[in-house]
């Protein structure tokens, strides 16, 4: 005899049978899913927790009975997978979109320091603002950036070539570079 279940699978309701029927016959949804449902449709059926294993191509009834557990406290959402493992998602939808709306904003000279935002001077803005993100990578910014199909200029309005303004102990001093123009073309 089998010893009874901890935490048995609770009665369905009429949306959740038709759900998860739906998801256990598809074809284009991910296998994992798939098989939770079946697993969950055969416990319901009263299976014990290892033939529902073995009816869903699980290994284990064990796994079987922590699906039920969640089910039971989350619903349906307890067949979609979660977070698989690896570090967790450190900047989520709040802080990208945060991100993406720093990119957008045109850079102002004297607060920002440039008249077109590279990697670094998005980083130094973000950090610096009060509702900024104090810790994000160039790495960081870049994959939002890539996520977001925006990609890098490949041309950026500079300051005149072959001129620029140097400090000196004497003071600032324009210095030209007469080669400017042929190291150009």
């Amino acid at each position: 005899m089998a010893r009874p279940q901890k935490h048995p699978l609770r009665p369905l309701t009429a949306a959740e049978q038709a759900a998860l029927t739906r998801l256990s016959r598809s074809l284009s949804q991910p296998a994992g899913e798939v098989g939770r449902a079946r697993a969950l449709l055969a416990v319901a059926a009263g299976q014990s927790f290892t033939a529902a294993a073995a009816a869903a191509d699980r290994r284990s009834g064990d796994g079987v009975a922590q699906l039920v557990a969640r089910f039971n406290a989350d619903g349906l959402a307890a067949v979609v997978a979660g977070h698989g493992g690896g570090p967790a998602v450190v900047y989520g939808a709040t802080e990208q979109a945060r991100i993406l709306a720093e990119a957008h904003r045109t850079p102002d000279r004297d607060a920002d320091g440039t008249a077109t935002w590279s990697l670094t001077t998005l980083q130094r803005a973000l950090r610096r603002a009060p509702d900024g993100l104090p810790d994000v990578s160039t790495f960081t910014i870049w994959t939002v950036l890539r996520a977001a199909g925006l990609s890098w200029p490949q041309s950026r309005s500079w300051c005149d070539t072959g001129s620029v303004i140097r400090v000196r102990t004497t003071g600032p001093v324009e210095v030209d570079d007469p080669d400017a123009v042929p190291k150009k073309s």
